[in-house]
Parts: structure tokens; C-alpha cells; sequence
């Protein structure tokens, strides 16, 4: 470890930086974020550091450096264009043990500056020992989506009860239990909502009278199967539920980010495959809130879109479970946008329909004159067993054997395969293919597009650097 991590408390502190310029200006500004007294000397200021210096925030010397500018001070940084000058700044500071940094200069910083996450008062900082700044700036990128920006006001409310919880309960282990159930009780979401005024008469609460935990469901979308694509709501309560209920349409990629530790019931849902019955299902995520646990039901593409989260929300509802709802990228969206073919198109296609190929068994008959009409695109889910009766209906209903069409397999996912022809020919481009579910069927005229607009998989993708890192359950 090159440098050993610390926080100081700079509260009017004070630190001198040697420049006028933009960089001295930065300099200055984290400065003042901490609170500390800052003076600056330079023969030259730009002029947000005399706005500065007009405001009394900064204090300016209009001079050359000189050793007695370090009198008193505790830091010291050198921000200017000449080397002769921050050289003279590291000698002079390090001869006195005053920390001392010399920007972009690595071997003569006594302490460098981290990328910082601000949450206050949670601060989280990521160095490189000045070896690699951008990797840190991009590192702190991450964090940045991971770390939910109701986390300071939260840090804030418990802080101002500490003093209350050491009184209420004399030893450690009590009091880190009653903390564990704070962080798993609906004062967090309280908080997230705004809401600090009932948060606050929650704590009040369970600081008189021991609390049974709070049971939750959260019915997350995960889309259609790329990771990249997950919100960052949906990312933040996989990490933090004790169960996490999945389908098969979850792919591989996204249950890898889910908490570490959480128990992985898997409830099936695949073409032929329905390992447990929907009312099952229904039953365990109430039995399981009931037990006072976390429960991420998680779902391929959007759970409000041919997912049955609405039937599991209305069981939910029915038995006073708390819940939340999280959409997802639906398959339709996903899987075309990475088959370049866009859903509506000014002079293709003037409305879009989805349509389920799988219904109950005693349910109605689709539409099918509305179905066939042109200038509109179907997007079809789980229709590839039943496509010889979607193909006939439409043609029987007036759609042209040569309406284009696009078969997506495992979209957004690295083995997406993209089938297109012709609706005349649609069984038999699945058949010859053999297609499998997960597929997405695309009918109309924006179809053709896909020859034209193609990206995913043509070439090498410039990395977006924005994958969720997978091993913050773990904390």
C-alpha cells in the first residue's frame, strides 16, 4: 500500500495551493467543499478566484512563492506551468513535513487526491496511487450508478439516533441487531421517497418495542437478457434481497450480479417446462414476505408486459404484502434495437401492436382483422409454436405473403441470431432454422430494415465501461 487512506477534517484548516490558474482553481474548490481555509499565492488569478477571494472564501497573495508562504500551513499544493516552481514547493514543504502535493507529478505528492463518491456523510474514495487517474475517474463512475443517492439523508437520520440506540441497548451484538433491522426495514424506503418525517417516527418506534421484520417483494424486470441493460433500481434490490425467485428467461449474465448469498428459487416458466404451477408461485412470494424476507421476483423483459407480474402483484396486494415494481426493457424494444430494426418508422409503419402467441387456454381469440392490417408492425411474443396459426390467420385476413419478417433468437444476448423473410414462408423459416425460445417474432414492414440497420455483432463493440460491478454483494 502506497498510501495509507485517511479522511481529514479540514474545518477552517489551513492550506495553501501555489497557482491562479484553472487547475489551482479545482484545487481550491475541493478545498472549500471541506471547509477549509484556504489561501492562494501566485503572481496571477483567473477570475472565478477573485470572485472568490471578493466573496471571502479565499484568501490571495499577489506574489511569487516563497518559503514563508508555508508558515502555518498543514497542506500545500503546487499548481502551476513552471517545474522550477512546484520543485521548489516539494523541497520546502517536505523539508518542513508539510503534506504536499505536486499536481501530475506523482513522485512528489506526500498525499494525493482520490476520486471521491458523495454521499454525504458517507464518502467513498477510489485512489490509484497516482499511477492510473483515469481508471480511478472511471472506477468512480461505477460506484457512482451502484451507490443510491438516498444513502447521505439515510447515514444522516440513523446518525442523529446513535446515542439513543447506545442507551437503549448496552451491548454490541444488540445493537448491531437492532441496525441490521433498521437497514432491513421499510426506513430505507421511507427515505428513498422523501419521506424523512415517518422514517424518523419509524426508528422512534423500534427503539421502544422490538419489531418482527418487515417482509418485501420486489417483481423486477431484468429485460432481455444483455446485463448492461438492467436499470440501476433493479440492480440495487437484486443485491440487497435475501430470496431471489427467477424465471428461465433470466439469463446466465444477470443472476451472476444478484446478492451473493441470497437463496435461488427457480419457479421455470419455459416453453413445455413449467416446473411450478403460477397459484404456486403466487403462494411463495406471500409466504416468503410473511417470513419477513426480502423477495426480488425477478423476470426476463418487463413484468407488467406478458409476465404475469400483474397476477402476482394482485395475490400481493390481496394479502397486504408490500411490494414494489421495477420495469425492465421488454423484449420488443431490446431485441429490435439490437436487430436494427425500429419499431416505427414514418414511412413503414405508423403503429405498433404487441401480441401474446400464448394465451390461456379458455382465452379469447386474438383480433385478427385488426392484426392484418398494413402500415403497422406486430411484435409477437412467445409466438414460435404457434407460428403456422399466426402465419395462416394473418394471410387469411388480408396481410400479403410478402410482408417482411424477423425471427430474433436470444436477443441483446451474445448469441442473438436474427431470421428474415417473408410472412408467407414464417413456419417455415422457424422450422428450417430451428428456432428456440427465448424468440421474438417482428411482422411488418419495418422488418426489412434489419439488412440495413444491423450493428449488433458486425463488429467489434467499443466497451462502454458501464457493467455493474459484480462483487459488490459481497459487501
Amino acid at each position: 500500500m502506497q498510501y495509507l487512506p485517511i479522511f481529514t477534517k479540514l474545518d477552517n484548516k489551513p492550506v495553501l495551493v501555489v497557482g491562479g490558474g484553472e487547475v489551482a482553481l479545482r484545487k481550491c474548490r475541493a478545498f472549500l467543499k471541506a471547509r477549509a481555509s484556504v489561501t492562494l499565492v501566485a503572481p496571477w488569478f483567473c477570475d472565478e478566484l477573485k470572485e472568490h477571494a471578493h466573496s471571502n472564501e479565499v484568501t490571495l497573495i499577489d506574489a511569487y512563492f516563497d518559503e514563508s508562504h508555508l508558515d502555518g500551513k498543514m497542506l500545500v499544493i503546487a499548481a502551476t506551468d513552471r517545474d522550477e516552481v512546484n520543485n521548489n514547493v516539494f523541497e520546502l514543504a517536505n523539508a518542513r513535513n508539510v503534506f504536499v502535493n505536486v499536481v501530475d507529478d506523482q513522485p512528489k505528492c506526500t498525499f494525493i487526491f482520490p476520486s471521491i463518491v458523495d454521499r454525504d456523510p458517507i464518502t467513498i474514495a477510489i485512489s490509484s496511487a497516482g499511477t492510473a487517474p483515469v481508471l480511478a475517474r472511471r472506477l468512480r463512475e461505477k460506484l457512482e450508478t451502484l451507490i443510491p443517492h438516498h444513502i447521505g439523508p439515510l447515514a444522516t437520520l440513523v446518525g442523529g439516533f446513535r446515542d439513543k440506540v447506545k442507551k437503549r441497548f448496552k451491548h454490541f451484538s444488540d445493537r448491531r441487531q437492532f441496525w441490521e433491522g433498521v437497514f432491513d426495514s421499510s426506513v430505507v424506503s421511507k427515505v428513498q421517497t422523501g419521506d424523512t418525517q415517518a422514517a424518523q417516527q419509524q426508528l422512534e418506534q423500534m427503539l421502544d418495542a422490538k419489531a418482527e421484520p418487515e417482509g418485501e417483494v420486489y417483481v423486477v424486470g431484468a429485460g432481455p437478457g444483455d446485463p448492461e441493460l438492467l436499470t440501476l433500481k433493479a440492480l440495487q434490490l437484486m443485491q440487497q434481497a435475501d430470496v431471489v425467485v427467477y424465471d428461465f428467461l433470466v439469463s446466465d449474465e444477470i443472476m451472476e450480479l444478484v446478492r451473493r448469498d441470497a437463496d435461488l428459487i427457480c419457479v421455470g416458466k419455459r416453453l413445455g417446462d413449467h416446473s411450478v404451477v403460477q397459484d404456486d408461485t403466487n403462494q411463495m412470494l406471500v409466504d416468503l414476505a410473511k417470513q419477513g424476507k426480502k423477495v426480488c421476483r425477478i423476470k426476463g423483459g418487463d413484468p407488467f408486459i406478458y409476465g404475469r407480474g400483474g397476477e402476482e402483484v394482485q395475490v400481493l396486494a390481496a394479502n397486504n404484502v408490500n411490494y414494489q415494481i421495477v420495469p425492465g426493457i421488454t423484449a420488443a424494444a431490446g431485441c429490435s434495437a439490437y436487430a436494427g430494426i425500429p419499431l416505427t418508422h414514418r414511412d413503414h409503419a405508423q403503429a405498433i401492436q404487441f401480441v401474446t402467441g400464448h394465451c390461456k387456454k379458455d382465452g379469447q381469440e386474438l383480433d385478427w382483422q385488426s392484426l392484418a392490417k398494413a402500415n403497422q408492425t406486430l411484435a409477437i411474443y412467445m409466438g414460435v409454436i404457434k407460428s403456422p396459426h399466426i402465419q395462416s390467420e394473418l394471410l387469411k385476413h388480408g396481410r400479403k405473403a410478402d410482408t417482411p419478417v424477423a425471427i430474433i433468437e436470444n436477443g441483446t444476448r451474445k448469441n442473438q441470431r436474427v431470421v428474415t423473410g417473408q410472412l408467407g414462408e414464417l413456419a417455415d423459416l422457424i422450422e428450417r432454422n430451428s428456432i428456440i425460445s427465448p424468440a421474438l417474432l417482428i411482422i411488418g414492414e419495418v422488418a426489412a430494415l434489419h439488412s440495413q440497420l444491423a450493428w449488433f455483432g458486425k463488429n467489434e463493440q467499443t466497451s462502454s465501461f458501464a457493467q455493474p460491478l459484480t462483487d459488490v454483494s459481497n459487501t
